[in-house]
């Protein structure tokens, strides 16, 4: 059980009152009760029994799944600290139940709370840890020595492993710590980091919990700096809404959008570690995968596109294929035929045109809409028609054949197969949206014989997938979470926008970080082609992880890349390692293994981010030197702490030191000036402890100027 503090004390560093006098011995032998209090959880919920609750077979397999995820999700992770803070009030706040205490009405006595991943409660049902997601855990992050929100003490705890080791308190109402920083918060976001992206749970800023905390019914967009902790904020809001709103998004369903696999591989053990195990992780060419991608475009073509005017091309192509009715429709039922005038027929087909509804929803409506215009006759006749006589009348030949005539069936794929191979057929539907130029850059060299046959690219995809939920409505999710965001193109946006049309979104994304030619400019743009606008803009520019001297150098390049943005800023109270080693070309290599073994002499992950083109090269001579290198996203470890990084699968990833390649090798790799050094920016950003630069050719002149000889020295 929690220690229990009875009144406030007046020594405001003495501890709670019966702590005794080894807090630490207290605080573990609460850590061991609380574990084998989660143990008896899990093994109530393993013990459950539903033989006899269950009325049939899939009733039983549906609360099967459900005691198997909850079994799942109450497992103790050793390495994983169940608690990591703990809150002595002034005045007892009162527990919802959902939380583990008595009530709403305040009639909890606990003043002390342990605040963790999950909540844990004893044999009795109280609370020995509470969720962080939690409304009575919101001042472990929030509360400060303005605004103390009625804490006497704030206690964070370090662990090594599983164990824990050191605790430190925050007074907040004792004016002598009003200057004091926390080291074991600083020693948490400073320590190396081995395997793949953790939570953040612990070390949370008041500025990141409001957007984390915000509510489900509006979307937020998240602009932030390197470091600044954006992508922990994303994964951690889809963690608390699915707290706050379980049964609904347990019924629309959460999505987690990455840029790519490495970077999904990355972040996938975030949400597990926060209790969360059902959200569903993609990319966008995921997404979209409605066929084989087997060929790339160019920039011209790629961008052309992914342009938004793109979705009215295909909406005048899908709609093309509507014809005015010619003829009457003629429906015989036994003996009596009833016709349908050719005029009350385009009255129909021309009232659900205007409507401007699904193309899929309107065909199907379509044959309804002529069998009531037959039943109308029907009971002018003197006839008592029902809707059983309706359905059987839409399903007449002729009125099929009426409806295959006026509203034909559209397969998406073959839509943009010939929009894209047929050039009549493209300008027919482009005019006055796309130049001749542009058309010509979009079609196919060689048109392609079926869809099977074709080598699409992902832009073709993302056209597709456009096609379709204009035939058909593609379903809507209640949350998705857009990462990396400022790389999609306004068709990609749109692709996202549909899977969350009814439901909110959170992007994220750095403006600076956009790294293909169609790169958005502007947040509000981008919300717009996703249907949100008007959304909410945050902006994060206090890093936590990038040493400030990396930040500020690689922020020479700000004015270039992203004029209106702030330029970062880092809290991190330890300098880290920079150094610039300029190198003649014939020893460029020699010196970036060098580079690699330095770095491999201290604690920590390590990055060696080079040009794609310099990837084969670099990778042989470090199997040549003994070096073992793992790929992007593969999981690092003691034995093998060396990622060999093409720098265009950078982006979103993180390490403790970089050794960065050539910085103009990385520019030069991109279509133009602007997109190289916006990623050379994302290459500069990504270490957390420490960065060597090595260059046999000149640096890009916006890099150059005074404060070089100093970095060097650093």
């Amino acid at each position: 059980m929690p220690a229990h503090a009875q009144h406030p004390v007046p020594d405001p560093h003495a501890p709670a009152a019966g702590e005794g006098a080894d807090p630490l011995r207290n605080e573990r032998d609460h850590l061991a009760a609380s574990r084998a209090a989660l143990r008896a959880m899990r093994a109530d919920a393993e013990a459950l029994n539903i033989a006899d609750v269950t009325a049939n077979w899939v009733n039983a397999k549906v609360l099967q799944g459900e005691i198997d995820a909850r079994i799942k999700a109450l497992a103790d992770l050793a390495h994983t600290p169940l608690f990591f803070g703990r809150l002595d009030y002034l005045h007892a706040p009162g527990l919802d139940p959902s939380e583990g205490g008595a009530g709403a009405d305040g009639g909890h006595g606990d003043e002390n709370f342990y605040i963790g991943r999950r909540h844990v409660h004893d044999a009795h049902g109280d609370p020995m840890v509470i969720d962080w997601r939690a409304p009575v855990s919101q001042p472990f992050y929030r509360a400060s020595k303005k605004d103390p929100m009625d804490l006497r003490m704030r206690r964070r705890f370090g662990y090594t492993g599983g164990e824990l080791t050191a605790y430190e308190d925050e007074h907040l109402s004792d004016p002598a710590e009003l200057e004091r920083t926390s080291q074991l918060l600083q020693a948490e976001i400073e320590r190396p980091r081995v395997g793949p992206m953790r939570d953040i749970v612990a070390t949370i800023q008041p500025e990141q919990d409001e957007i984390v905390r915000a509510g489900i019914g509006g979307s937020v967009c998240v602009q932030g700096a390197p470091g600044t902790g954006k992508t922990a904020v994303g994964l951690h809001r889809v963690a608390y809404l699915l707290y706050a709103h379980r049964e609904r998004l347990a019924r629309s369903g959460t999505l987690v959008i990455g840029p790519n696999d490495s970077f999904l591989r990355y972040i996938e053990q975030v949400l597990p570690a926060l209790g969360e195990l059902e959200v569903k992780q993609a990319t966008v060419d995921s997404l979209v995968g409605h066929v084989e991608v087997r060929a790339r475009d160019d920039a011209a073509a790629a961008s052309v596109k992914g342009d938004a005017r793109m979705a009215e091309v295909l909406r005048r192509a899908v709609r093309s294929h509507i014809t005015p009715p010619e003829e009457a429709c003629m429906v015989v039922r036994g003996s009596r035929r009833w016709r349908v005038p050719v005029y009350e027929l385009q009255e129909i087909v021309e009232e659900l045109r205007e409507r401007d509804i699904r193309y899929g929803a309107a065909r199907e409506a379509l044959p309804q809409r002529i069998a009531h215009a037959v039943l109308v006759r029907m009971e002018q006749a003197g006839e008592a028609p029902d809707d059983r006589v309706q359905d059987a009348v839409a399903r007449n030949a002729a009125v099929k054949a009426a409806v295959k005539a006026v509203w034909p069936p559209v397969d998406p794929a073959k839509l943009v197969l010939r929009l894209l191979g047929d050039a009549e057929f493209l300008a027919a539907h482009a005019e006055g949206l796309l130049t001749p130029e542009e058309q010509k850059a979009v079609l196919w060299a060689k048109p392609a014989r079926s869809v099977k046959s074709a080598k699409w690219s992902s832009a073709d995809a993302v056209l597709i997938d456009e096609a379709m939920d204009l035939v058909a409505r593609t379903p809507s999710l209640g949350h998705v979470v857009l990462d990396e965001a400022q790389d999609l193109s306004p068709m990609q946006y749109r692709a996202v926008g549909r899977r969350c049309t009814t439901g909110s979104v959170t992007v994220l994304g750095d403006i600076a970080q956009g790294t293909t030619p169609w790169a958005t400019d502007t947040w509000e743009e981008a919300l717009g082609h996703m249907g949100k606008p008007g959304s909410v803009v945050e902006e994060l520019t206090q890093g936590f992880r990038v040493p400030r001297e990396v930040i500020a150098y690689a922020s020479r390049l700000l004015p270039a890349i992203a004029p209106d943005l702030r330029e970062a800023t880092s809290i991190r109270e330890s300098a880290g390692d920079f150094e610039i080693r300029t190198v003649r070309p014939e020893a460029l290599d020699a010196s970036v293994l060098a580079a690699c073994h330095d770095a491999l002499g201290k604690e920590g992950s390590v990055g060696l981010i080079v040009a794609d083109a310099r990837v084969p090269g670099l990778r042989a001579a470090l199997e040549e030197d003994g070096l073992r290198c793992l790929a992007p996203g593969e999981e690092t470890s003691a034995e093998a702490r060396l990622t060999l990084v093409p720098a265009t699968l950078a982006k979103g990833l993180e390490y403790d030191y970089v050794v960065l390649d050539e910085p103009a090798a990385i520019v030069d790799g991109e279509p133009d000036e602007r997109t190289g050094l916006r990623r050379l920016y994302v290459c500069l950003t990504r270490p957390v402890s420490g960065l060597t630069v090595i260059h046999a050719a000149d640096l890009p002149e916006q890099l150059a100027g005074q404060g070089d000889a100093a970095a060097r020295a650093c």
